[in-house]
C-alpha cells in the first residue's frame, strides 16, 4: 500500500495542459519536503524549530554561490548545499537540543532571524535582497528540467522516495525510540537510548531534508534572494505540518497540498474583499489554522482516517534475537551498593544504604513512605547521581553512569506508575525494549535495509508478550489496557531487552488478587532462570510471600535485612510499620 505515493508522480500527466497548475504542484512538492523534515523533529520527536527556511536557505544559496560564480555543475551545489545544511543542523542541533520547554524553539527563532539577516546584508557574497539569479536549470540524463512538468516529475519522484524513507523510519527502532523520546525520555533512557544523540540525528536529518528542499527551490525559481528563507516561511511551513496532522505522514502532505493552495486562493480573494494589495494571507492562515485545530486538534488527517477501517498488523514470523539466559553461577553477586548517599537541599533521602544483589534471587526493598526506596532505585540506575557511595554491576562500577549506559551493561527497570507510550501498539512498546540489542542506524533504516533485524525484534517482542500472557492484545494500543496489563507490559519489555538484573517498582501496584499471584508465578520462574530481581512494593503479602531477602529502609537509612521471617520479627521494623517502641 505504501507504494501509491508513486501515483504523485502521474499527476504532472494530468496538469500538462495547465502550466500554472503546474507550477503550483512544484511548490507543493518543496513545501511538503520542508514540512515533513517537521514530521522527523516534531511529529517523532517532540520537538519544535522555527529554523527549517534557515536550512533551506543554506541549500538555495550553497547551489547558486557554486553555480553562479563558480561556474560548476549544480549536482555539486547539491553536495555542498546538504554539507553545509548538514553543519549548521550539527552546530544548531548541539548547542539547542538538550533545552528544554520553550528554550529549544526561542532559540531556534534567534538562529532563523539571525542567519536571514546576514544573508540580507552579505552583499559582495550573496547580492543582498537583490539576490543571485540565473542559476542554471538542473540537467539529468542529458534531460534539462526547464519546464514546470518536466520539473514536477523530477520534484515529486524525490517526495515519494523521501516518502517511502520517512515510513521506514517510522516502522523502525529509531522511529519508536524518537516516539519514546518525545512521550518519556527517562524511559526511553532506561532501555537503551541516547537522548542527546538520538534527538542530534533527527536533527541533522531534518536540517538535510529541508537543504535539499532549498537546492530544488533555487533550480526551479532560477534565483535566490532571502525572502523564501525568512522566519514568516519557517511558520508556513509549521502550521502546514501541523494543520494537517504532524504525526503522521499522510497528515504533513495532506497540510502541504492544502495550504499551497490555499495561499495562492487567498491571495486572489483577500485583496478583492479587503480592497486594497497586502499580505493578508497571513491573517487568513491563523484563523483557518484556529478553525482546524479547534475542530480537530490533532490535524485534519486523524479526523479522516479515525472513519477509515483499522488495519489489523501483520505478526512477525522471523526468529527472535537470540535468548541469551542471564549466565553465570546462581548465587555469585550480580549488583553491590556501597554506602549511598543522597540529598535534596536540607533532606536527606539516603544515607548510607548497603546491600548486594545476588544470581538467580529476589530481593524486596522495603519501607514506609518516603523511606527513600525509589531514590536508591533511581541511584542505582543512573537517574540520579549520587553524592557519596558506589554501585557496582557485575564486578564493574557503575557509579553516576548514564541510565542508559547502565541499560546496555545488564540492568533494566520498570517505574511507579507505568511508562508506556499509548500511541503504539502493545507490541511497539514491547519491541522498545530491543533497542539496545538492535544496531540498524540512519542510514540503513531510510533506505530500508534494516527489515530483517526489524523483524526479528518484533518477534521477540511477541515472544516477550507470550511470556506474560499478553500476545492476544498485541496491535491493541496501550493505552487501552488495564493498569494490570500495563504492568505486565513493563515486564515484557524488560525480558525483550535482555536484562538480567530486573528492577521493578511497585509491579503490584493496581493489580487483582488473581493478577498479583501471576504475577508472582512468574517471577520465580524468572528467578528460577537465572534472571536477578530487585523489588519495591508496599504490598506485603505480595512481597513476604514472593522475596528469598529483604531490605528495609526507614528514613533514608536501612534498618534491617534478612530473609522475610527475620524482618518481621526485628524490632526496629515493626516500629517503622506498627509504631512499636524499640526496647
Amino acid at each position: 500500500m505504501r507504494y501509491l505515493w508513486f501515483l504523485l508522480v502521474l499527476l504532472p500527466l494530468f496538469l500538462l495542459p495547465f502550466p500554472f497548475y503546474l507550477t503550483l504542484l512544484n511548490f507543493f512538492a518543496l513545501s511538503a519536503l520542508v514540512a515533513l523534515s517537521l514530521y522527523v523533529l516534531t511529529g517523532l520527536a517532540g520537538m519544535t524549530s522555527f529554523a527549517q527556511a534557515a536550512f533551506m536557505g543554506m541549500g538555495a544559496y550553497a547551489t547558486a554561490l557554486l553555480t553562479v560564480k563558480a561556474g560548476l555543475s549544480p549536482w555539486l551545489g547539491l553536495l555542498a548545499g546538504l554539507l553545509l545544511s548538514l553543519l549548521l543542523a550539527l552546530v544548531l542541533g548541539g548547542l539547542t537540543v538538550r533545552l528544554k520547554g520553550h528554550f529549544l524553539p526561542l532559540s531556534t527563532i534567534a538562529w532563523q532571524v539571525a542567519l536571514y539577516i546576514l544573508a540580507g546584508n552579505l552583499v559582495g557574497l550573496t547580492g543582498g535582497h537583490t539576490g543571485i539569479t540565473d542559476l542554471p536549470p538542473l540537467t539529468l540524463f542529458g534531460y534539462a528540467l526547464d519546464t514546470g512538468f518536466r520539473y514536477a516529475l523530477f520534484s515529486l519522484f524525490l517526495l515519494v522516495l523521501f516518502l517511502l524513507a520517512l515510513d521506514n523510519l517510522r516502522g523502525s527502532r529509531l522511529g519508536r525510540a524518537l516516539l519514546a523520546l518525545r512521550g518519556d525520555a527517562l524511559a526511553a533512557a532506561s532501555f537503551g537510548v541516547d537522548p542527546a544523540r538520538l534527538r542530534l540525528q533527527a536533527f541533522l536529518l531534518a536540517g538535510g531534508m529541508a537543504g535539499v528542499a532549498g537546492f530544488l527551490y533555487a533550480h526551479f525559481l532560477r534565483f535566490v534572494n532571502p525572502t523564501p528563507f525568512s522566519l514568516e516561511a519557517s511558520i508556513k511551513y509549521l502550521v502546514m505540518a501541523v494543520a494537517g496532522g504532524v504525526g503522521t505522514i499522510p497528515g504533513v502532505v495532506l497540510g502541504a497540498a492544502f495550504f499551497t493552495g490555499l495561499e495562492d486562493w487567498l491571495k486572489d480573494l483577500l485583496p478583492l474583499l479587503l480592497g486594497r494589495q497586502g499580505n493578508y494571507e497571513v491573517i487568513g492562515y491563523g484563523l483557518i489554522l484556529a478553525l482546524i485545530l479547534l475542530l480537530a486538534p490533532k490535524g485534519l488527517w486523524p479526523l479522516l482516517a479515525a472513519r477509515l477501517p483499522r488495519k489489523e498488523g501483520r505478526l512477525p514470523e522471523a526468529e527472535p534475537l537470540p535468548l541469551a539466559p542471564p549466565q553465570g553461577a546462581k548465587g555469585e553477586e550480580v549488583l553491590r551498593v556501597e554506602g549511598l548517599k543522597k540529598a535534596f537541599g536540607g533532606l536527606l533521602a539516603v544515607n548510607g544504604v548497603s546491600f548486594a544483589l545476588r544470581r538467580g534471587e529476589i530481593l524486596a526493598l522495603i519501607g514506609p513512605n518516603g523511606a527513600g526506596k525509589s531514590t536508591t532505585f533511581n541511584l542505582v540506575t543512573g537517574t540520579l547521581i549520587p553524592d557519596g557511595g558506589k554501585v557496582f554491576l557485575f564486578g564493574r562500577e557503575v557509579t553516576g553512569l548514564a541510565p542508559f549506559r547502565i541499560h546496555r551493561l545488564g540492568l533494566g527497570r520498570t517505574f511507579q506508575h507505568p511508562h508506556l507510550f499509548p500511541e503504539l501498539s502493545v507490541l511497539e512498546n514491547a519491541a522498545l525494549g530491543t533497542y539496545a540489542r538492535t544496531r540498524a542506524g540512519f542510514f540503513r533504516v531510510l533506505l530500508g535495509l534494516h527489515r530483517k533485524e526489524e523483524d526479528q525484534a518484533l518477534a521477540t517482542a511477541y515472544r516477550a508478550l507470550k511470556r506474560v500472557g499478553l500476545e492476544s492484545l498485541a496491535w491493541e494500543r496501550a493505552e487501552r489496557l488495564t493498569v494490570g496489563q500495563q504492568r505486565l507490559l513493563e515486564i515484557a519489555r524488560l525480558l525483550a531487552s535482555g536484562a538480567a538484573v530486573l528492577l521493578l517498582d511497585e509491579p503490584g501496584a493496581g493489580l487483582r488478587a488473581g493478577e498479583k499471584r501471576e504475577l508472582a508465578h512468574l517471577l520465580r520462574s524468572l528467578a528460577k532462570e537465572g534472571y536477578t530481581v530487585l523489588l519495591v512494593d508496599h504490598d506485603m503479602d505480595l512481597i513476604m510471600g514472593l522475596a528469598d531477602r529483604v531490605v528495609v529502609m526507614n528514613y533514608g537509612e536501612k534498618i534491617a535485612e534478612g530473609t522475610p521471617a527475620e524482618v518481621q520479627r526485628n524490632p526496629l521494623v515493626r516500629a517503622a510499620y506498627l509504631g512499636e517502641e524499640v526496647a
